[in-house]
């Protein structure tokens, strides 16, 4: 059906599907971006210049997940400009990841006059980075948020 616009051109008024809706792509490759903070907790603190994050699923499940995508370069670009580094290391034993945050304390908690000079605050940012998880996943956790 073509139906015509009032400034003149014409338009079809069929809609066209947008990458990522259900029609557009399959039901098992179907993700939505959700924060870390519904598949993991952390913790931080400081080593020196670093900051040093630990990211542990709260589920087992969850684990590959963040292991798949929560890769140092998203770190790094979630902490864009706060670290002039980033290193990843797994421990799967644990399900947890931990980052490595170089240059991230101006200095060190002796020296440096950041608030925040601990690095404590870190994690909760980390945690408010979002990834994407099947949607599934997602609509799971959202009735667990309500």
């Amino acid at each position: 059906m073509v139906e015509k616009k009032k400034s003149g051109s014409v338009r079809s008024s069929k809609k066209k599907p947008r990458v990522g809706t259900a029609t557009a792509v399959p039901s098992s490759r179907r993700t939505a971006l959700t924060q870390l903070r519904w598949l993991a907790h952390a913790r931080s603190g400081d080593k020196g210049d670093t900051a040093n994050v630990g990211l542990i699923a709260l589920e087992p499940e969850y684990y590959p997940i963040l292991e798949r995508e929560v890769t140092a370069p998203r770190v790094a670009r979630h902490f864009k400009g706060m670290a002039t580094g980033v290193e990843r290391f797994e421990l799967p034993n644990l399900n947890a990841l931990n980052f490595l945050l170089h240059g991230a304390l101006d200095g060190g908690g002796t020296i440096s006059l950041k608030t925040d000079a601990q690095g404590k605050v870190y994690s909760t940012a980390l945690l408010r980075m979002e990834i994407p998880v099947p949607a599934a996943l997602a609509r799971r956790l959202s009735k667990v948020r309500r």
